[in-house]
């Protein structure tokens, strides 16, 4: 090693040469996807943590397995259609609106539980949370199923392809009102979210960046009969523009272009990636860092997860537990944890809503915050009632539970589910049973 290797390296590697121990290898299971089984923690547990991560990130593959429902391709009723209907065909139209929204959401419920990339899964899950849509406001549900095929096909890949990709997208453009930015009065919303949530962050754009920019994406809207992206000249305003200190005559593409030229794009997805991840206070260097590093790579995202994941702050034991699980995480994890299947996804969809993370339907553009918002007095009785009920003796899952758990005591139990040993007296108990709804109760199950 040269006497000149940096002084940080010589710090973490020591820690990046040596086989994982089984709490280090669980911890980077349970952060990169929903957790992992015994087995495969203890599989990892005789690697280096540098090899566990490039095997994880090499075998991310986010294809679906899962076949989709079969209306997925159906396309959008015409206006005309839509206006012939009387009151009870209408109310008919909403109930299978209604009916195809909880199947698409019980459908990822299966792929994710399904799929055998976790770390993909959650990329999916992190873009859908990025970039935003909400069934409820675009309609037709089809339309967020192609959003999400556009996801996974970028999740793992170039951030720049799934930028352009999503400033294209049909339930977006619905979504955020581009189908009704035109030369003649331009409509601001995409143009202000693509600034302040999509790339540059709030404090790095004025207003007449965003009027620029909204008048730069003026024609790009959907094909009414295809449902799909459309270009149109004539609403297009083709005049000179002033965007971010550049003058020029800018369509949309243009605007894309200046702002992945801008550092404050990588340095937020970066920062949004750390908390996603690691924790809720990035390391200001480390952001700049990696930002730095994800620029150099023209985006590509799967040197970056591999750098987020290979941080000292990502494998610092003070981290380990400092994050709240999301509703889909606690309902996902649970089960692929304990080992156990489950035939259909909808009531796992139902409790996922009811825990506050509706899927496809994100309270507002701005996604589902995380960290605390996913714990109140209410959701913190849901999530702890819905754990028992996954061992009462009236449970479906009971006999499943039995089965994956039969040669695995209480403290092997422990060990694998939670960040931290538990001080709960219930773990103490004879009763098998009592002593897992202990530990799934328990409040640092929580947390991941």
């Amino acid at each position: 090693m040269s006497f000149y290797t940096p002084f940080f390296l010589l710090i973490c590697l020591p820690g990046m040469l040596h086989a994982m121990s089984f709490d280090e290898a669980r911890h980077l299971l349970q952060r990169s996807g929903f957790g992992g089984t015994t087995v495969q923690i203890e599989q990892l547990a005789g690697v280096t943590h540098k090899s566990a991560v490039e095997q994880l990130v090499a075998a991310a593959d986010t294809a679906i397995i899962l076949a989709p429902p079969g209306w997925v391709d159906t396309l959008p009723p015409e206006r005309r259609y839509l206006r012939s209907l009387n009151d009870a065909e209408k109310k008919m139209l909403r109930k299978q609106w209604r009916q195809r929204s909880i199947a698409l959401q019980a459908w990822w419920v299966r792929q994710m539980l399904a799929s055998e990339s976790p770390l993909a899964e959650r990329m999916v899950l992190f873009w859908h949370n990025h970039f935003t849509s909400s069934m409820k406001k675009v309609k037709w549900v089809p339309l967020i199923f192609r959003q999400h095929e556009t996801v996974r096909r970028h999740a793992l890949g170039d951030f720049r392809d799934l930028l352009q990709a999503m400033a294209r997208d049909p339930a977006m453009l619905r979504y955020l009102d581009g189908v009704v930015n035109r030369r003649e009065s331009p409509n601001e919303n995409f143009a202000r979210e693509l600034l302040e949530l999509f790339t540059l962050g709030e404090g790095y754009y004025t207003e007449a960046d965003i009027k620029a920019a909204a008048r730069a994406f003026t024609g790009w809207s959907i094909d009414r009969r295809s449902g799909k992206f459309r270009y149109y000249s004539r609403w297009h305003d083709d005049g000179e523009k002033l965007f971010l200190g550049r003058r020029g005559r800018f369509d949309g593409d243009d605007i894309l272009r200046i702002l992945l030229d801008h550092p404050r794009t990588a340095i937020t997805i970066t920062d949004k990636l750390w908390r996603e991840f690691i924790s809720p206070t990035p390391d200001p260097y480390e952001i700049k860092r990696l930002a730095k590093l994800f620029r150099g790579s023209d985006y590509q995202l799967r040197p970056l997860l591999k750098a987020l994941f290979n941080t000292a702050q990502f494998r610092a034991g003070e981290n380990r537990g400092g994050l709240i699980k999301s509703p889909v995480e606690l309902l996902i994890g649970t089960l692929h944890q304990l080992e156990i299947s489950v035939e259909s996804g909808r009531l796992l969809a139902l409790a996922s809503r009811r825990l506050g993370q509706d899927l496809f339907n994100p309270p507002n553009v701005k996604g589902w915050p995380g960290g605390g918002y996913w714990i109140n007095t209410d959701t913190l009785l849901q999530r702890c009632w819905m754990m028992q009920r996954l061992t009462a003796e009236d449970s479906h899952l009971r006999k499943k539970i039995t089965s994956s758990m039969a040669d695995t005591t209480l403290s092997e139990l422990e060990r694998l589910l939670l960040p931290f040993p538990s001080f709960s007296a219930q773990l103490q108990s004879d009763d098998p049973y009592q002593g897992l709804t202990a530990l799934l109760t328990e409040p640092g199950y929580q947390l991941k």
